[in-house]
Protein backbone atom coordinates (compact mmCIF):
# COMPACT_ATOMS: atom_id res chain seq x y z
CA UNK A 1 0.00 0.00 0.00
CA UNK A 2 1.09 3.51 -0.99
CA UNK A 3 0.70 5.49 2.21
CA UNK A 4 -1.29 8.53 2.05
CA UNK A 5 1.12 10.21 4.63
CA UNK A 6 3.42 7.98 7.08
CA UNK A 7 4.22 9.41 9.93
CA UNK A 8 6.02 7.53 11.73
CA UNK A 9 8.51 7.23 8.54
CA UNK A 10 8.62 11.08 8.44
CA UNK A 11 9.35 11.81 12.03
CA UNK A 12 11.74 8.97 12.50
CA UNK A 13 14.40 11.01 10.31
CA UNK A 14 15.06 13.09 13.10
CA UNK A 15 14.87 10.45 15.55
CA UNK A 16 17.94 10.92 17.68
CA UNK A 17 17.95 14.75 17.62
CA UNK A 18 14.22 14.54 19.21
CA UNK A 19 15.52 12.07 21.50
CA UNK A 20 18.31 14.23 22.73
CA UNK A 21 16.50 17.22 22.86
CA UNK A 22 13.50 15.56 24.99
CA UNK A 23 16.33 14.55 26.82
CA UNK A 24 17.26 17.78 27.57
CA UNK A 25 13.54 19.28 28.82
CA UNK A 26 13.41 16.06 31.09
CA UNK A 27 16.96 16.88 32.59
CA UNK A 28 15.50 20.38 33.02
CA UNK A 29 12.50 20.03 34.41
CA UNK A 30 10.58 23.02 32.74
CA UNK A 31 8.15 22.04 30.31
CA UNK A 32 6.21 25.06 29.73
CA UNK A 33 7.19 28.71 28.72
CA UNK A 34 10.86 27.96 28.72
CA UNK A 35 13.59 28.26 26.46
CA UNK A 36 12.57 25.44 24.00
CA UNK A 37 9.62 27.80 23.16
CA UNK A 38 11.83 30.89 23.03
CA UNK A 39 14.03 29.64 20.54
CA UNK A 40 11.62 28.43 18.26
CA UNK A 41 8.79 30.93 18.32
CA UNK A 42 12.21 33.19 17.54
CA UNK A 43 13.40 31.18 14.53
CA UNK A 44 10.24 30.40 13.36
CA UNK A 45 9.82 34.32 13.19
CA UNK A 46 12.46 34.70 11.33
CA UNK A 47 11.86 31.90 8.68
CA UNK A 48 8.24 33.92 8.16
CA UNK A 49 10.34 37.11 7.71
CA UNK A 50 8.20 38.84 10.50
CA UNK A 51 9.66 40.86 14.07
CA UNK A 52 6.96 38.52 16.67
CA UNK A 53 5.79 34.97 16.60
CA UNK A 54 3.78 33.68 19.83
CA UNK A 55 3.38 29.67 20.06
CA UNK A 56 -0.10 29.19 21.20
CA UNK A 57 -2.04 25.01 21.67
CA UNK A 58 -3.52 24.87 18.17
CA UNK A 59 -3.99 26.46 15.17
CA UNK A 60 -7.92 27.38 15.98
CA UNK A 61 -6.50 29.00 19.01
CA UNK A 62 -4.12 31.36 17.08
CA UNK A 63 -6.73 32.33 15.16
CA UNK A 64 -9.36 32.91 17.50
CA UNK A 65 -7.08 34.81 19.69
CA UNK A 66 -5.91 37.54 16.60
CA UNK A 67 -9.70 38.19 16.34
CA UNK A 68 -10.30 38.46 20.47
CA UNK A 69 -7.04 40.52 20.73
CA UNK A 70 -8.13 42.97 17.83
CA UNK A 71 -11.32 43.63 19.73
CA UNK A 72 -13.80 42.33 16.81
CA UNK A 73 -17.31 40.87 18.18
CA UNK A 74 -21.35 40.99 18.24
CA UNK A 75 -22.07 42.99 15.03
CA UNK A 76 -18.67 42.85 13.44
CA UNK A 77 -18.44 40.82 9.75
CA UNK A 78 -15.09 39.03 8.63
CA UNK A 79 -14.73 37.93 5.04
CA UNK A 80 -13.51 34.17 4.53
CA UNK A 81 -13.55 31.74 1.30
CA UNK A 82 -16.58 29.59 1.54
CA UNK A 83 -14.31 26.44 0.91
CA UNK A 84 -11.67 26.84 3.63
CA UNK A 85 -11.98 23.92 6.59
CA UNK A 86 -14.22 24.74 9.32
CA UNK A 87 -11.75 25.92 11.76
CA UNK A 88 -11.28 29.20 10.11
CA UNK A 89 -14.76 29.95 10.42
CA UNK A 90 -15.21 29.05 14.21
CA UNK A 91 -12.56 31.30 15.22
CA UNK A 92 -15.47 34.07 13.61
CA UNK A 93 -17.92 32.55 15.22
CA UNK A 94 -16.35 32.36 18.35
CA UNK A 95 -15.71 35.86 18.84
CA UNK A 96 -19.40 36.37 18.13
CA UNK A 97 -18.77 38.31 14.72
CA UNK A 98 -20.60 37.14 11.56
CA UNK A 99 -18.52 35.38 8.95
CA UNK A 100 -19.01 36.58 5.32
CA UNK A 101 -18.73 33.47 3.10
CA UNK A 102 -16.55 34.61 -0.44
CA UNK A 103 -16.81 31.87 -3.21
CA UNK A 104 -12.94 30.49 -3.92
CA UNK A 105 -11.32 30.27 -7.36
CA UNK A 106 -12.05 27.21 -9.24
CA UNK A 107 -8.26 26.74 -10.47
CA UNK A 108 -6.17 27.67 -7.52
CA UNK A 109 -8.57 26.71 -4.83
CA UNK A 110 -8.35 30.17 -2.90
CA UNK A 111 -10.67 32.88 -2.57
CA UNK A 112 -11.43 35.23 -5.65
CA UNK A 113 -10.11 38.51 -4.74
CA UNK A 114 -12.48 39.37 -7.33
CA UNK A 115 -15.99 38.92 -5.60
CA UNK A 116 -14.86 40.41 -2.13
CA UNK A 117 -15.50 43.71 -2.43
CA UNK A 118 -18.93 43.50 -3.64
CA UNK A 119 -19.13 41.43 0.11
CA UNK A 120 -17.87 44.50 2.56
CA UNK A 121 -20.39 46.54 4.54
CA UNK A 122 -20.31 49.01 7.13
CA UNK A 123 -19.60 46.61 9.89
CA UNK A 124 -16.83 44.46 7.96
CA UNK A 125 -13.69 44.52 9.96
CA UNK A 126 -11.44 42.33 8.07
CA UNK A 127 -10.29 39.64 5.17
CA UNK A 128 -9.39 35.88 6.41
CA UNK A 129 -6.83 34.62 3.88
CA UNK A 130 -6.99 30.87 3.70
CA UNK A 131 -3.93 29.24 2.23
CA UNK A 132 -5.73 26.03 1.20
CA UNK A 133 -3.54 23.34 0.21
CA UNK A 134 -0.71 24.84 0.79
CA UNK A 135 -0.76 27.35 -2.53
CA UNK A 136 -0.24 31.04 -1.16
CA UNK A 137 -3.46 33.43 -2.19
CA UNK A 138 -2.85 36.09 -4.57
CA UNK A 139 -2.91 39.56 -2.42
CA UNK A 140 -2.28 42.50 -4.23
CA UNK A 141 -6.10 42.75 -4.81
CA UNK A 142 -6.81 41.76 -0.90
CA UNK A 143 -4.01 44.40 0.14
CA UNK A 144 -5.67 46.89 -2.36
CA UNK A 145 -9.13 46.45 -0.40
CA UNK A 146 -7.73 46.25 2.41
CA UNK A 147 -6.34 49.73 2.50
CA UNK A 148 -8.99 51.35 1.04
CA UNK A 149 -11.70 50.27 3.35
CA UNK A 150 -9.15 50.19 6.57
CA UNK A 151 -9.43 46.48 7.01
CA UNK A 152 -7.00 43.84 9.16
CA UNK A 153 -5.44 41.13 6.58
CA UNK A 154 -5.81 37.88 8.76
CA UNK A 155 -3.99 35.03 7.28
CA UNK A 156 -5.07 31.38 7.82
CA UNK A 157 -1.53 29.83 7.38
CA UNK A 158 -2.51 26.51 8.71
CA UNK A 159 -1.61 24.42 5.44
CA UNK A 160 1.46 26.65 3.90
CA UNK A 161 4.68 26.98 6.06
CA UNK A 162 6.86 27.90 3.78
CA UNK A 163 4.82 29.11 0.21
CA UNK A 164 5.92 32.39 -0.58
CA UNK A 165 4.05 35.46 -2.68
CA UNK A 166 6.13 37.88 -4.54
CA UNK A 167 8.89 36.75 -2.01
CA UNK A 168 7.55 37.17 0.83
CA UNK A 169 6.69 34.00 3.02
CA UNK A 170 3.11 33.15 4.71
CA UNK A 171 2.91 34.17 8.05
CA UNK A 172 4.21 37.85 6.57
CA UNK A 173 1.47 38.66 3.93
CA UNK A 174 -1.07 40.18 6.24
CA UNK A 175 -1.85 41.94 9.63
CA UNK A 176 -1.86 38.82 11.78
CA UNK A 177 -1.36 34.96 10.69
CA UNK A 178 -2.45 31.70 12.52
CA UNK A 179 -0.60 28.61 12.17
CA UNK A 180 -0.86 24.75 13.05
CA UNK A 181 1.19 22.27 13.34
CA UNK A 182 -1.29 19.50 13.88
CA UNK A 183 1.10 16.13 13.19
CA UNK A 184 -0.36 16.37 9.29
CA UNK A 185 0.74 19.41 8.33
CA UNK A 186 4.30 20.21 6.53
CA UNK A 187 5.50 20.89 10.00
CA UNK A 188 4.03 18.82 12.42
CA UNK A 189 4.73 18.92 15.95
CA UNK A 190 3.81 15.21 18.07
CA UNK A 191 0.46 16.55 19.50
CA UNK A 192 -1.14 19.80 18.71
CA UNK A 193 0.24 22.99 18.78
CA UNK A 194 0.10 26.10 16.71
CA UNK A 195 1.29 30.12 16.67
CA UNK A 196 0.53 33.73 15.67
CA UNK A 197 2.98 35.81 13.89
CA UNK A 198 2.70 39.21 13.13
CA UNK A 199 5.07 42.46 12.92
CA UNK A 200 2.39 44.28 15.30
CA UNK A 201 4.12 44.49 18.37
CA UNK A 202 0.66 45.69 20.07
CA UNK A 203 -1.03 42.75 18.90
CA UNK A 204 1.72 40.14 19.71
CA UNK A 205 1.81 41.52 23.56
CA UNK A 206 -2.22 41.43 23.46
CA UNK A 207 -2.14 37.73 21.98
CA UNK A 208 0.49 36.89 24.71
CA UNK A 209 -1.01 37.54 27.67
CA UNK A 210 -4.44 36.86 26.33
CA UNK A 211 -2.91 33.16 25.85
CA UNK A 212 -1.59 32.97 29.35
CA UNK A 213 -4.54 33.19 31.52
CA UNK A 214 -4.77 37.22 30.37
CA UNK A 215 -1.32 37.64 32.38
CA UNK A 216 1.68 39.76 31.34
CA UNK A 217 3.38 38.77 34.08
CA UNK A 218 2.60 36.20 36.82
CA UNK A 219 -0.44 36.99 38.96
CA UNK A 220 -0.44 39.93 37.20
CA UNK A 221 -4.19 39.94 34.64
CA UNK A 222 -4.82 42.34 32.74
CA UNK A 223 -7.11 40.42 30.13
CA UNK A 224 -10.33 37.71 31.03
CA UNK A 225 -7.81 35.29 28.92
CA UNK A 226 -7.66 31.59 28.36
CA UNK A 227 -4.91 28.78 28.49
CA UNK A 228 -3.27 28.15 25.09
CA UNK A 229 0.62 27.40 25.01
CA UNK A 230 2.50 25.48 22.99
CA UNK A 231 4.50 23.06 25.57
CA UNK A 232 8.36 22.79 25.79
CA UNK A 233 8.64 19.34 24.18
CA UNK A 234 6.38 20.53 21.23
CA UNK A 235 8.44 23.57 20.51
CA UNK A 236 12.26 21.48 20.36
CA UNK A 237 10.21 19.10 17.99
CA UNK A 238 9.39 21.74 15.72
CA UNK A 239 12.17 23.60 16.23
CA UNK A 240 14.34 20.65 14.62
CA UNK A 241 12.02 19.92 12.10
CA UNK A 242 12.17 23.77 11.21
CA UNK A 243 15.52 22.98 10.30
CA UNK A 244 14.14 20.51 7.23
CA UNK A 245 11.46 22.21 6.11
CA UNK A 246 12.19 24.20 3.01
CA UNK A 247 14.22 20.82 2.14
CA UNK A 248 10.65 18.51 2.58
CA UNK A 249 8.75 21.65 0.74
CA UNK A 250 11.37 21.04 -2.34
CA UNK A 251 10.37 17.50 -2.14
CA UNK A 252 6.97 17.47 -2.26
CA UNK A 253 7.24 20.09 -4.99
CA UNK A 254 9.29 17.74 -7.38
CA UNK A 255 6.57 15.12 -6.85
CA UNK A 256 3.93 17.23 -7.37
CA UNK A 257 5.65 18.06 -10.71
CA UNK A 258 6.00 14.53 -11.54
CA UNK A 259 2.50 14.21 -11.24
CA UNK A 260 1.07 17.27 -12.80
CA UNK A 261 3.40 16.17 -15.76
CA UNK A 262 2.94 12.07 -15.77
CA UNK A 263 -1.01 11.48 -14.82
CA UNK A 264 -2.43 11.39 -18.17
CA UNK A 265 -6.14 10.90 -18.01
CA UNK A 266 -8.83 12.66 -19.27
CA UNK A 267 -11.28 12.13 -16.30
CA UNK A 268 -8.90 13.92 -13.94
CA UNK A 269 -8.67 17.69 -13.69
CA UNK A 270 -4.86 18.19 -12.06
CA UNK A 271 -4.37 21.57 -9.62
CA UNK A 272 -2.90 24.74 -11.11
CA UNK A 273 -0.10 27.02 -9.67
CA UNK A 274 0.20 30.51 -10.44
CA UNK A 275 4.19 30.34 -9.45
CA UNK A 276 6.41 27.24 -8.22
CA UNK A 277 7.14 28.88 -4.70
CA UNK A 278 3.55 29.90 -4.04
CA UNK A 279 2.86 26.31 -3.59
CA UNK A 280 4.58 23.90 -0.76
CA UNK A 281 1.53 20.95 -1.45
CA UNK A 282 0.59 20.38 1.62
CA UNK A 283 -2.30 18.09 -0.09
CA UNK A 284 -2.10 17.51 -3.58
CA UNK A 285 -5.78 17.24 -4.67
CA UNK A 286 -7.33 16.36 -8.02
CA UNK A 287 -10.80 16.82 -8.96
CA UNK A 288 -12.93 13.78 -11.21
CA UNK A 289 -16.90 13.28 -11.44
CA UNK A 290 -16.86 10.39 -9.96
CA UNK A 291 -14.71 11.13 -6.67
CA UNK A 292 -15.80 7.85 -4.76
CA UNK A 293 -15.16 5.44 -7.67
CA UNK A 294 -11.94 6.90 -8.32
CA UNK A 295 -10.87 6.26 -4.51
CA UNK A 296 -12.04 2.92 -4.39
CA UNK A 297 -10.36 1.79 -7.73
CA UNK A 298 -6.95 3.11 -5.95
CA UNK A 299 -7.71 1.62 -2.77
CA UNK A 300 -8.34 -1.73 -4.83
CA UNK A 301 -5.07 -1.14 -6.24
CA UNK A 302 -3.06 -0.12 -3.18
CA UNK A 303 -3.13 2.99 -3.09
CA UNK A 304 -4.44 5.23 0.22
CA UNK A 305 -6.21 8.50 -0.82
CA UNK A 306 -8.12 11.11 1.17
CA UNK A 307 -10.85 13.76 0.61
CA UNK A 308 -10.39 17.26 1.51
CA UNK A 309 -13.37 18.56 2.54
CA UNK A 310 -16.33 16.25 1.79
CA UNK A 311 -18.66 18.58 3.05
CA UNK A 312 -18.65 22.28 2.75
CA UNK A 313 -18.90 24.38 6.18
CA UNK A 314 -22.18 26.12 4.75
CA UNK A 315 -23.59 22.42 4.63
CA UNK A 316 -22.53 21.01 8.03
CA UNK A 317 -24.68 21.09 10.54
CA UNK A 318 -23.02 23.27 13.13
CA UNK A 319 -24.21 26.05 10.44
CA UNK A 320 -27.65 24.74 9.64
CA UNK A 321 -28.74 28.54 8.93
CA UNK A 322 -27.03 28.86 6.24
CA UNK A 323 -28.50 25.77 4.87
CA UNK A 324 -30.62 27.22 2.01
CA UNK A 325 -27.64 29.74 0.53
CA UNK A 326 -25.99 28.19 -2.30
CA UNK A 327 -21.96 28.58 -3.13
CA UNK A 328 -21.68 26.07 -6.48
CA UNK A 329 -17.90 26.71 -7.13
CA UNK A 330 -17.28 25.62 -3.45
CA UNK A 331 -19.71 22.98 -3.60
CA UNK A 332 -18.42 21.44 -6.62
CA UNK A 333 -14.94 21.73 -5.02
CA UNK A 334 -16.23 19.79 -2.09
CA UNK A 335 -18.13 17.20 -4.33
CA UNK A 336 -15.19 16.28 -7.03
CA UNK A 337 -11.48 16.58 -4.52
CA UNK A 338 -9.69 13.83 -3.94
CA UNK A 339 -6.34 14.17 -2.43
CA UNK A 340 -3.34 12.01 -3.75
CA UNK A 341 -0.19 10.85 -1.89
CA UNK A 342 2.69 13.35 -1.42
CA UNK A 343 4.63 13.42 1.43
CA UNK A 344 9.20 14.17 1.60
CA UNK A 345 9.20 10.23 2.48
CA UNK A 346 7.51 8.74 -0.60
CA UNK A 347 9.95 6.64 -2.54
CA UNK A 348 10.56 7.01 -6.41
CA UNK A 349 8.38 3.65 -6.99
CA UNK A 350 5.96 4.93 -4.95
CA UNK A 351 5.27 7.67 -6.78
CA UNK A 352 5.82 6.10 -9.80
CA UNK A 353 3.06 3.62 -8.70
CA UNK A 354 0.18 6.41 -8.30
CA UNK A 355 0.53 7.72 -11.46
CA UNK A 356 0.44 4.45 -12.99
CA UNK A 357 -2.39 3.22 -11.44
CA UNK A 358 -4.41 6.55 -12.05
CA UNK A 359 -3.45 6.31 -15.95
CA UNK A 360 -5.22 3.16 -16.21
CA UNK A 361 -8.61 3.76 -14.56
Amino acid sequence: MVDFLNLGKINNRFRNEIDNRIKTILDKGWYLQGEENEKFTSDFAKFCGCKYCVGVANGLDALNLIIRAYGFGVGDEIIVPANTYIASILAISQNGCTPVLVEPDINTYNINPDLIEEKITDKTKAIMVVHLYGQAVQMDKIWELAKKYNLKVIEDSAQAHGAMYNGRNTGNLGDASGFSFYPGKNLGCMGDGGCVTTNDENLYKKVKAIANYGSDKKYHHIYKGVNSRLDEIQAAVLDIKLKYLTKDNEKRREIAKYYRENIKNSKIILPKVYSEDAHVWHVFVVRTENRDKLQKYLKENDVQTLIHYPTPPHKQGAYSEWEKFSYPVCEEIHRTVLSLPISPVLTDDEIIKVVEVINKY
